[in-house]
């Protein structure tokens, strides 16, 4: 197996991952590898990304904007903003949950948030009061890279988003604090 993730072991197919009421996006699940752990003896801040990333490229999936899509149409969602906050740290070998969250979704524009969490086994639901490791929330763009512009979803794919949209949790819409200046 190779040190990083491939294509194949990210990759998420239309028939096994629609959650049974369709209702909200299946969790997204990996297993930190021993490489990503740094110095400090817990995962590095770059692959709690490279985690959330992958968990953004299931929820494409899930929601018509696969490969096929991406081919046909020369269409993709880019990020244009993002917030993270690691709240606890992260040992090698800890199976890792992510639930995608959709908060909202326009013709061209659409805003989502990924809960990491720790789980017992590989492919487990964290439990109901799971403490979250880690969070951030996204501002994707529908880009057209043929025009180099934003372009408006397929009415298929963002009544899909819109259909999994979700009341924000408490944590989402915070920004960074101003550190006052020591003079």
């Amino acid at each position: 197996m190779s040190e990083q993730p491939t294509h194949q072991e990210t990759a998420v197919t239309e028939q096994n991952a629609a959650p049974a009421d369709d209702t909200s996006l299946p969790l997204f699940h990996r297993t930190v590898r021993p490489e990503w752990i740094d110095y400090n003896g817990h995962m590095s801040e770059a692959f709690y990304v490279l985690v959330f990333g992958y968990a953004t490229d299931a929820m494409m999936i899930e929601t018509g904007l696969h490969a096929g899509y991406r081919e046909s149409t020369g269409c993709s969602l880019y990020t244009a903003e993002s917030h993270l906050r690691y709240l606890r740290e992260v040992a090698a070998g800890s199976h890792l949950a992510v639930r995608t969250r959709l908060l909202g979704v326009d013709a061209k524009k659409a805003r989502f948030c990924h809960e990491l969490y720790v789980v017992g086994a590989p492919d487990d639901v964290p439990e109901p009061d799971a403490a979250l490791v880690a969070t951030t929330e996204l501002l994707a763009l529908h880009v057209d890279q043929r025009a180099g512009r934003t372009a408006p979803f397929p009415d298929s794919v963002r009544e899909r988003l819109a259909s999994l949209v979700e009341p924000a949790p408490a944590w989402a819409g915070r920004s960074i604090a101003e550190v006052p200046a020591v003079r």
